[in-house]
């Protein structure tokens, strides 16, 4: 039986042709999580739902819930914001790919997350912005893993408690940040200037970051770690990243 319209905010993560004319797509609502649902007749001619079911489509969308379904209807779409020229840059879809890839790996079906909604769109706004990529993927996985619950204490080491001073660290592939005197083999070297912009990516908004030219290095020192410990959690790696780091290779 259907369960009356809802209506929320909602950010297009993925979308597949489905069938002969419909699609199926993955997005996150502000107010109801991550779900999927079948536009039905989207990919016709002069469908109603024109480009708002293109990916990183920020909407407001109406469908309905089926008792005994997993899929929603999608019954209608009115465009908020769109990122589809932002895309047109390669390595900018590519990122936008990722941050999709990462989204829908941690966050479980129908669990409001109303904070990673918020990131995402911050995220996508400042790529259209012109951010610098590893910046703005760097500040996204870093707020996916604090948000995760799975960011240790960035000032102190996880074993003894000494706090760190202008040094570098070593982050566990199970969690903990430790100090030199802490460490052991196979734990990755975190640089004293990627445990400092950390630092302030938990207290700065992204477009004050943006604001300061960063060196590009260092935020993808912090973007790699931070994909690592998602990768650590999911127990799978992003099938996007090494397209990405092919996307932003220098050329030579």
């Amino acid at each position: 039986m259907a369960m009356p319209a809802r209506e929320s905010e909602v950010l297009i993560l993925r979308s597949f042709p489905l069938g002969e004319g419909d699609r199926l797509v993955s997005f996150l609502s502000r107010s109801e999580g991550r779900l999927r649902g079948v536009a039905t007749g989207a990919r016709k001619p002069k469908s109603r739902f024109g480009s708002t079911l293109e990916p990183f489509s920020y909407v407001r969308m109406w469908f309905y819930e089926r008792e005994t379904r997993d899929l929603v209807r999608i019954n209608q779409c009115e465009l908020i914001e769109s990122f589809l020229d932002a895309q047109r840059d390669y390595p900018a879809s590519v990122t936008f790919a990722l941050v999709s890839e990462a989204t829908e790996a941690v966050l479980g079906e129908r669990e409001v997350a109303e904070p990673n909604f918020r990131l995402i769109l911050v995220t996508a706004r400042a790529i259209k912005a012109g951010a610098k990529l590893p910046l703005a993927l760097a500040y996204f996985a870093f707020w996916t893993v604090r948000l995760g619950g799975w960011l240790p204490a960035l000032d102190r080491c996880t074993r003894c408690g000494a706090t760190f001073h202008n040094t570098r660290a070593y982050l566990g592939r199970s969690g903990g940040l430790f100090c030199p005197n802490c460490t052991h083999p196979g734990q990755w070297v975190i640089s004293k200037e990627a445990l400092h912009l950390m630092r302030r990516m938990s207290g700065e908004k992204l477009e004050e970051l943006m604001k300061a030219d960063l060196p590009v290095a260092t935020a993808d020192e912090v973007k790699n770690h931070m994909l690592n410990l998602i990768e650590q959690h999911i127990e799978k790696k992003l099938q996007t990243r090494k397209m990405l780091d092919d996307a932003l290779e220098p050329l030579t």
